[in-house]
């Protein structure tokens, strides 16, 4: 059997995730440097052996440099000493129609906990400059606290300020390689 190896297209891919801030509004942040490998049997995503995803830390971005700079401190992500987010998939299962569920295991601030996903096949083309090309969207939830994030502050009328729960957007393009 043929493997066939894939990569992110990052100008046609976005990570980002969300967080309600003070319980009433959500915040958005982006990886703007990340990487997903991804072999497979063939085409066949179902009959993946490698799914690897990595993102740079100092590359979170928020729109607004001083908590994007707390974001990195030891206070959360700890850039200086964990680098990068990585999620290595083990297991890539049909769950109707075009959506799937990838389980794995995702590390963050050197913490590794199974985490399962949802995701949204798009299908695989061939674009105009004739590289094959397959799409997906991935959504989730995961608690940051399991993860060692566990910064928070509380106002004076006791809101939390950051949630413990973080959604995980994602849109990603793959490229066939080879």
């Amino acid at each position: 059997m043929a493997n066939t190896r894939w990569t992110s297209d990052p100008t046609h891919s976005e990570i980002q995730f969300k967080v309600k801030h003070l319980m009433i509004t959500t915040v958005t942040g982006y990886f703007g440097k990340f990487n997903v490998e991804v072999e497979t049997e063939r085409d066949d995503f179902t009959k993946a052996s490698t799914i690897v995803f990595t993102a740079d830390v100092d590359s979170i971005s928020t729109n607004n440099e001083q908590r994007d700079t707390h974001l990195k401190s030891a206070d959360f992500f700890d850039a200086e000493n964990h680098s990068q987010v990585k999620f290595v998939g083990n297991k890539y299962e049909h769950a109707s129609g075009d959506d799937y569920k990838l389980h794995g295991e995702l590390t963050i601030r050197g913490t590794t906990k199974p985490v399962t996903v949802n995701v949204e096949f798009g299908g695989v083309v061939v674009d105009p400059y004739g590289q094959t090309k397959a799409g997906f969207t991935i959504t989730g939830k995961i608690n940051r606290k399991e993860f060692g994030l566990s910064w928070n502050a509380v106002t004076e009328a006791g809101s939390v300020v950051v949630s413990d729960e973080i959604r995980l957007n994602a849109e990603v393009q793959l490229v066939k390689q080879g």
